[in-house]
């Protein structure tokens, strides 16, 4: 099952420009706004697109964020969990230390109150040895195939990655991708999207020829059809969608009306076929998180109890 019509959102209670993780993330930007006006903007967006999720049919648990300690970037929870079919739980280490407190105990003791976890496999311990996987930014699962992409970065180490494909019997696959100034691109998940039969990338990306080509080709061997990006699109978060089930059974794509406005009318009718297209407004989050639609959603796959 490739989508789920089950999530979790965190409402931020501390949303502004996070320094720390500013270093590798060459998304974010900031804004001269004063802190209280960003946060409420922030909050105001994370309503907006919790209610929209609900109204298309998902099933939506939000969890609000704890004023202390100060987490500016509660509102991206897939980076530090995932939630698999079989029960497992993953819990991932994360790069910068104001990250790493947006676990929270409670929130997965909520988790377990009403889904069926059986194993957790907890990567954490890595962040002292300065390895790091963050979550579903880091990994881009093809569940149906049991097939894991990531674009090596400093957030997401080659080994980590590997090992955790190998605790879920998962076939790794990695490479590196670059921006147009050459940076690497810290996180998979916003150059590509895999839905169940198709999946958005930013080709360019991948300088390696021979990386691009064993990419291009798995993704041939699992008949998805290859919808390419421009870097120009992949800055507008066309890369950072998700593809979500409704309780009717049907399928949307949400994203950013940033990235739904950087589609050309030939890609929208491609990604049309799959799914119906969801925008959301979130500009302040995106501007100022360098994040999108995608890394505020965490997938639950979870068995209900």
């Amino acid at each position: 099952m490739q989508s789920t019509n089950r999530v979790f959102l965190v409402r931020p209670a501390s949303f502004n420009y996070n320094t720390e993780t500013a270093l590798s993330n060459s998304f974010q930007n900031k804004i001269e706004l004063p802190p209280s006006k960003v946060s409420k903007k922030a909050i105001e967006e994370f309503d907006g697109v919790a209610a929209k999720l609900t109204s298309k049919g998902v099933d939506v648990n939000v969890f609000d964020d704890t004023a202390l300690p100060i987490k500016p970037d509660a509102i991206f929870p897939n980076n530090w969990i995932s939630l698999h079919t079989n029960g497992t739980m993953v819990l991932y280490p994360m790069c910068t230390p104001n990250r790493r407190l947006e676990r929270r105990q409670d929130i997965i003791e909520s988790l377990r109150k009403k889904f069926k976890v059986t194993s957790t496999i907890d990567l954490t311990g890595y962040e002292k040895e300065n390895r790091f996987l963050e979550g579903t930014g880091s990994v881009v699962f093809d569940h149906e195939n049991k097939i894991a992409y990531a674009c090596l970065s400093p957030r997401t180490d080659k080994k980590l990655f590997i090992e955790l494909c190998q605790r879920l019997s998962y076939k790794p696959i990695y490479f590196s991708s670059l921006d147009q100034k050459g940076k690497e691109i810290y996180h998979t998940n916003v150059m590509m999207c895999i839905g169940d039969k198709f999946a958005v990338i930013c080709l360019d990306s991948i300088s390696d020829l021979t990386e691009r080509k064993s990419v291009i080709e798995s993704f041939a061997k699992t008949s998805h059809e290859l919808i390419d990006i421009s870097y120009e699109q992949m800055n507008r978060f066309a890369g950072n969608m998700l593809m979500l089930k409704t309780n009717s059974n049907s399928s949307i794509l949400a994203m950013s009306e940033s990235a739904y406005e950087s589609l050309n009318n030939d890609q929208r009718k491609r990604i049309e076929k799959y799914g119906e297209l969801v925008p959301l407004s979130i500009p302040t989050i995106e501007t100022i998180g360098g994040g999108s639609a995608r890394c505020m959603i965490a997938e639950i796959f979870l068995p209900p109890l």
